[in-house]
């Protein structure tokens, strides 16, 4: 049993090319659900006529020059290939990126004057990508059913969801599409699903602008924050969306907006989970999803490469890390804030995937958004600002204690290196958070808080820690949150060239 056939047609308008991926997606999903559904109530060994498959939508385009028109918009540093040839990238959930794909699809037609073309593409859609978002077909079958799915259904295919194509180690035959986007339609899926697992939230809450923590001391302030702008009639956040799709609403709604926070919690009526999950997610919900996310990632670099690998398919215009450091200098206080500016790559879980040779840029527009929103909360400038500011290397690290490697002064490891590195700071996850970015041209930055100077005997201990987070995590929270509206005034311009490589996809 094969979907509905449906031919690839050409356009030129992107709403209309909108309109038919929305279709083909539709009616594969709605033949893989009812395949599943006579599959679930049937009984017996299938035969091989039964096998049900249906496939991914795909934008395909080709263009014979690499010189754009002239009414291109050369302002951005997306919407546009890096030279002639035809281009192509499978898509999945109209419905969740319908804003994103409507942009990319006029970029190419304002860049290229060509014509798009949307089809079926050859690459199945696995069976658990077509469920509803709240619907597990593993609690309605035995085990012996549940052993029979692969042969009727695709599974999800580890070949076909990795990050070849952000890496760079795509290898392109040359008679081969080019690809078009970062990530192909089951990579995109496979992270939908694990986001709302880690975060205990659907992926249609998450917004724009993201804030990553280490410390739940911030997600108490941010949700004690948002309940409060839920008072105000004029706040530009319209509500609050908490694990468990948990809804506060704003007061003085308008249907419209009524409309959109239906949509961001997938119309459920929501209710508080009975244990938080592994990474829950906090969202601030503006109309236009220009709101700002705040993920608790614990502590550790693995936690941080497992969130930014999944929020990076959301194409996120800006995530920041806010999160506490030990202070390596002895001119620091406790309380100070850190604006890196470079990073010392001893996490180790992106290794593989971005090479430590490679930099990872301060971005120009990041750091200024976020001294300038220090300056802005703290009311200091010039010298007083640079009491408590300081800007510099931090070094990230795997080893949550490294401080019990033997020590014998500045001529020991780590202490060397972090001497040598000129580093300011340490902790375990902003690096990862940065060189993750990087790799999937998402800008990002960091702002810590000194909350322990270890080198210098001020070792983390509760009476301090309790004291500290009392005097610095409203202020630190509310420096992050201004920061991204600050970003969020430079629009498209935010997405830096830094990020792109030589042979760009043209989807931001």
């Amino acid at each position: 049993m094969t979907q509905p056939q449906l031919p690839t047609q050409r356009f030129t308008d992107a709403a209309q090319a909108l309109a038919y991926v929305q279709q083909i997606y539709d009616a594969a999903v709605a033949h893989l659900r009812a395949g599943l559904k006579d599959f679930v109530e049937g009984e017996g060994q299938p035969s091989p006529r039964t096998r049900v498959r249906a496939c991914y939508p795909m934008v395909r385009f080709e263009t014979q020059s690499v010189t754009r028109s002239e009414d291109a918009n050369k302002a951005l540093s997306y919407g546009f290939v890096s030279g002639a040839g035809t281009f192509q990238t499978t898509l999945t959930r109209p419905d969740l990126f319908a804003h994103y794909y409507a942009k990319q699809f006029t970029l190419l037609l304002q860049n290229h004057h060509a014509t798009l073309e949307i089809g079926v593409s050859d690459v199945p859609i696995p069976v658990h990508f077509s469920l509803a978002e709240h619907d597990h077909v593993e609690g309605q079958l035995s085990e012996a059913r549940r052993a029979q799915l692969p042969d009727v259904f695709d599974l999800p295919d580890l070949m076909a969801m990795d990050d070849a194509i952000a890496n760079g180690d795509l290898d392109v035959l040359p008679d081969d599409a080019k690809p078009l986007a970062l990530f192909t339609a089951p990579r995109v899926d496979y992270s939908l699903h694990r986001l709302r697992h880690y975060t205990g939230t659907s992926p249609h809450g998450f917004q724009n602008f993201a804030l990553l923590t280490n410390y739940q001391f911030y997600i108490d302030e941010f949700v004690a924050l948002g309940k409060q702008l839920m008072q105000d009639a004029h706040s530009q956040y319209i509500g609050l969306i908490e694990p468990g799709n948990v809804l506060t609403r704003r007061v003085n709604l308008s249907a419209s907006e009524e409309a959109v926070l239906q949509d961001a919690v997938q119309h459920a009526a929501g209710a508080a989970p009975a244990r938080l999950p592994q990474m829950p997610a906090y969202h601030l919900v503006r109309a236009d999803r220009g709101g700002i996310s705040l993920v608790n990632i614990g502590v550790g670099p693995s936690n941080a490469k497992t969130m930014t690998d999944h929020i990076a398919v959301l194409r996120p215009y800006a995530w920041i890390m806010l999160g506490h450091c030990a202070g390596l200098r002895n001119s620091q206080a406790l309380g100070d804030y850190v604006l890196a500016h470079g990073y010392v790559r001893e996490d180790h879980v992106l290794d593989e995937e971005l090479p430590l040779w490679v930099p990872i840029p301060p971005l120009a527009e990041v750091q200024i958004a976020l001294a300038s929103a220090v300056a802005e909360v703290t009311q200091l400038e010039g010298s007083e600002l640079k009491k408590v500011l300081r800007t510099g290397t931090v070094a990230s690290t795997d080893n949550r204690n490294w401080e019990l490697l033997p020590f014998h002064g500045e001529r020991s490891t780590p202490a060397k290196r972090f001497s040598q590195s000129r580093a300011i700071a340490l902790d375990m996850e902003s690096a990862t958070v940065a060189a993750n970015g990087f790799r999937f041209r998402v800008p990002y930055g960091t702002l810590l808080c000194v909350s322990d100077k270890p080198l210098h005997g001020e070792i983390k201990l509760p009476g301090m820690a309790n004291h500290f987070y009392r005097e610095r995590v409203n202020q630190h929270l509310k420096i992050g949150i201004l920061a991204l509206e600050k970003l969020r005034q430079a629009g498209e311009q935010l997405h830096s060239r830094k990020l792109r490589s030589f042979n760009e996809v043209a989807f931001q």
